[in-house]
């Protein structure tokens, strides 16, 4: 009875750290450990403030939507995600999609605007905690890396577009196409305001010089103080230099998404792209740091965390945020040792705003496009484009595409082309198994089997061991039939055929019943198939199915080193006696 009572006690502990599960690291803060955090929380509070007013004004929303942000999403993220050190907020890749998902619907800035931006936050939230709630975390595994990198090139060049009214001072029409905006930006080339092009381009070159004497500062923000005092002594204002405008100086005000049907059923397609995005953000930057850090990160526990502080924030006015790898970088680097120290970050970045929001009022939008023309330098993961161009041929066709879709179609098509074509170039690998034939080499002892080409003069002239590696099921039956076919087209002479399985992982009936079709079509030449070191609970399915019966159970062997000598003994004999090869072992003594 008590050992009962220990055991539900026991469980009740484990589900609770599944539903909270901060209380897997709130044990592990102690003096020292929150030192760091505190260390590192001020650093990422400093560096966020231009980030999030950066962010707000790329997705089209007012820049204190930026800073609320950067407050709640990453203490609900802490708090429900399983990384240690990702922190979580505003990201240029989904500002874009934001901008672009709903600038259609309605008016960058208006109150409209942020409705909508707020809807689609909630949205994207409840697609993402529904995603974790049904455990599909490892689905990121099978989406390519190569769609991140792509996507977010693409996303940097259009961000530095949009920027350029800001920093050239000309009118551009919003909503055109990316080519449409250039023509529209180099016929009006000639219109450009000296003092907007003067200030954002002292801001750019000032945080050039900053970050690279003083790399661990905050010099984005020391370069906007000093693009704003620039537009002091040239009193910008009177000459066409537009400013950000104050700041309101409080904390997160309650808001509430609009929750109409239409409006819902207008941004679903939207939303859905903004959470698979955010999602492969978040679980990529935390198993890069976790690599680092030494710690597993739960997929579905990420999607999660990510899918409550998206829906939480939609309600604290806050726009949709994901993982942010700047932040989540120095969060790490400054030495952080658990989660608190992104709750510690918001905090501080509350208290910051409580401060400084009067000043913004003197910040030119020039000097914000400077800085992010900056930011979106920094997206473009120039080291990972050479190594995919140079590595492979069907990752580099996965980066164009998404690249390329990004800048000439509509954001959501361009994730789902990308994540699609990866998904089917995966597939495509896993429907073509790797089926080599082997041969022992009477170099090992013991003997150990090699691969050979499969018209190698070197193989038995009767009998052919085929190595299965890969998944035996309905997309992969075709290729495997296909191979088999092709060993007795080629030669006649081959009559038995045997399956090596240790490398088969999953078998479905349609694999079940290509190897009932093939043990029939082999019976009928004369000769058998035969199958060695299936897995266990590939043999069950089998014999669960009927399949082994009908594949003839005599035929089925444990290992080679069984299989071996009883097709051996089934072979024509005096085919044997004059054959010169004699590549077995048991042709020596025959």
């Amino acid at each position: 009875m008590i050992s009962a009572k220990l055991s539900l006690s026991g469980l009740g502990q484990i589900a609770a750290r599944q539903a909270f599960p901060f209380l897997n690291w709130i044990s592990r803060v102690n003096a020292k450990t929150l030192r760091a955090d505190i260390i590192a929380a001020m650093t990422g509070a400093v560096i966020v403030l231009p980030q999030g007013v950066a962010f707000a004004l790329i997705a089209g929303l007012p820049p204190q939507y930026g800073l609320y942000t950067a407050i709640v999403t990453p203490i609900v993220a802490a708090l429900f995600g399983s990384s240690w050190h990702l922190v979580s907020g505003p990201t240029t890749a989904i500002s874009i999609v934001v901008f672009s998902a709903i600038s259609q619907h309605a008016e960058p800035g208006s109150a409209e605007f942020v409705s909508m931006a707020l809807t689609l936050t909630l949205m994207a939230g409840i697609y993402q905690f529904a995603f974790g709630l049904a455990r599909l975390g490892k689905l990121v595994n099978f989406v390519s890396h190569s769609v991140v990198v792509g996507f977010t090139a693409g996303a940097a060049i259009l961000i530095a577009t949009s920027q350029m009214k800001n920093i050239l001072g000309i009118a551009v029409p919003r909503g055109d196409s990316f080519l449409h905006t250039w023509a529209d930006i180099a016929a009006k080339v000639g219109l450009t305001n000296g003092y907007v092009l003067s200030i954002a381009a002292v801001t750019l070159v000032l945080a050039l010089i900053l970050k690279k004497s003083f790399p661990n500062s905050p010099y984005m923000l020391a370069a906007m103080v000093g693009g704003s005092l620039i537009s002091l002594f040239l009193n910008g204002p009177s000459h066409g230099v537009t400013l950000v405008g104050e700041i309101p100086g409080h904390l997160p005000p309650l808001s509430l998404p609009d929750l109409s049907f239409p409006t819902l059923r207008q941004l679903a397609p939207q939303a859905l792209a903004v959470a698979v995005l955010g999602l492969i953000e978040a679980v990529s930057i935390g198993r890069s740091i976790a690599t680092k850090s030494h710690q597993r990160i739960d997929s579905n526990q990420e999607f999660i965390g990510q899918g409550l502080s998206n829906m939480v924030g939609s309600f604290f006015s806050s726009y949709a945020g994901s993982g942010s790898f700047t932040r989540s970088g120095v969060n790490f680097s400054a030495g952080a040792q658990t989660p608190l120290a992104a709750i510690l970050s918001a905090i501080f970045l509350a208290m910051i705003l409580l401060v400084v929001a009067p000043y913004a009022a003197y910040l030119p939008i020039p000097a914000m496009g400077g800085i992010i023309l900056l930011v979106a330098y920094k997206l473009i993961d120039f080291t990972h484009i050479r190594t995919i161009l140079r590595a492979s041929r069907p990752e580099t066709a996965v980066l164009a595409v998404t690249f390329f879709a990004t800048l000439l179609l509509e954001l959501e098509f361009a994730i789902y082309a990308g994540v699609l074509l990866s998904l089917v170039l995966y597939l495509n690998r896993t429907a073509k198994p790797r089926m080599p034939s082997i041969i022992p080499c009477p170099d090992t002892s013991p003997r150990r089997f090699i691969p050979v080409a499969n018209d190698s003069t070197r193989r038995c002239p009767q009998f052919d061991i085929v190595e299965i590696n890969g998944s035996l099921f309905f997309g992969s039956a075709e290729c495997v039939a296909k191979r088999l076919t092709a060993i007795y087209r080629r030669d006649a002479s081959y009559k038995h055929v045997l399956l090596v399985a240790d490398g088969i992982g999953t078998l479905d009936v349609s694999g079940a019943e290509l190897l009932v079709e093939e043990a029939e079509n082999w019976r009928r030449r004369g000769g058998g198939l035969y199958i060695s070191g299936l897995r266990l609970e590939n043999r069950m399915f089998l014999k669960q199915g009927g399949y082994l019966d009908a594949i003839g159970r005599e035929n089925v062997f444990l290992n080679k080193k069984q299989a071996v000598p009883a097709i051996k003994a089934r072979l024509d004999a005096e085919r044997c006696e004059n054959c010169q090869l004699r590549i077995f072992a048991e042709c020596q003594s025959s």
